[in-house]
């Protein structure tokens, strides 16, 4: 065990897969793809959003409020030119960042009745009524159980707790307590919490409730997706297609203004994925690198999961009567 990397996993580049019904209208008609990119054209043929790259110099740093785009109410997209650019892909660090009093979390599992059989992200949405997904966390051989702790109020998929520090905990049932949260078990009494959640989800710790990279360095690299949460408690999902070893991406996601103060790993390599469907587009980026396993840029398509954890459009607080 490295730190706190007790799995080396495997698990895929991003891509926007549909333009809104109006975009003719807009100036935007087409989806072009461009070196594994699929990216929106305007109708003068120039691209509405130039893709990074991956052979040329970082691009330069913006600012947070250039960086965050508002996709709706309490659901952001934050798209960041990593500071220490990979040899691959675009280095590029995408969040999406999910504000609690607006959005449910739900955990997708194809072992709970019903459900069947492995999805991949977008296809989970479609089932569920989910606007956006990302894997829940590396499973076994049998593509269906997770490594770890992993359960709703209504199903366990896993219930054996390993030694994982980290456990996401939502879908609460105590008002004192937050409606999300990343338990740490260094810092936080697991025992006294896990009765307050009817949902949680155990995994790799990466960033420590002390704010510290809990990796060490390693060789090994790959396409990364995360699940953290910011100093005003809203989720953040991350998906980076470009191959870094977790050790140098925390030291990214850190030094990113995105508040971030604690985070897990979900999931590397290829199955690595993040969905979303939001303000009339759909969004979709998929890992690929993996060191021993597929050492290239070369995968687009999403892979089925067992396990993803979405989210679901609260709904709003009922008016008083008429007055």
């Amino acid at each position: 065990m490295i730190g706190d990397q007790a799995h080396v996993v495997r698990g895929r580049g991003g891509r926007l897969v549909r333009a809104p019904a109006g975009a003719a209208a807009a100036g935007l008609v087409m989806t072009v793809a461009v070196a594994g990119l699929v990216m929106l054209v305007a109708a003068d043929g120039a691209p509405a959003l130039a893709p990074a790259r991956p052979d040329g110099p970082a691009p330069p740093a913006r600012k947070e409020a250039k960086a965050w785009r508002a996709l709706e109410p309490g659901l952001d997209l934050g798209e960041f030119p990593s500071p220490r650019p990979s040899d691959r892909g675009d280095s590029i660090v995408r969040l999406l960042r999910v504000d609690p009093a607006r959005f449910d979390l739900r955990l997708m599992n194809a072992s709970a009745s019903g459900q069947g059989r492995p999805l991949t992200a977008k296809a989970w949405c479609a089932r569920a009524g989910l606007v956006a997904a990302i894997n829940a966390s590396m499973y076994q051989i049998d593509h269906r159980t997770s490594v770890s702790l992993m359960k709703t109020g209504t199903h366990t998929n896993n219930s054996r707790l390993s030694k994982d520090r980290a456990i996401l905990a939502f879908d609460r049932l105590d008002a004192s307590v937050p409606p999300v949260t990343i338990i740490d078990r260094d810092c936080d009494d697991f025992e006294a919490l896990r009765g307050r959640y009817g949902t949680l989800v155990q995994s790799i710790r990466m960033i420590s409730c002390k704010g510290r990279n809990v990796w060490s360095p390693q060789p090994r690299r790959w396409s990364t997706a995360a699940i953290g949460r910011d100093a005003q408690g809203r989720v953040l999902f991350v998906h980076v297609r470009s191959p870094y070893s977790t050790h140098d991406l925390i030291d990214i996601l850190m030094a990113l203004p995105a508040g971030i103060e604690r985070a897990l790993y979900v999931e590397g390599g290829p199955e690595a994925q993040l969905y979303v469907t939001s303000g009339g587009r759909e969004y979709e980026w998929v890992g690929s690198y993996e060191s021993g396993f597929n050492e290239d840029d070369d995968n687009h398509a999403a892979w089925p999961v067992p396990n993803v954890i979405g989210i679901v459009r609260r709904a709003p607080p009922p008016k008083g009567p008429a007055r």
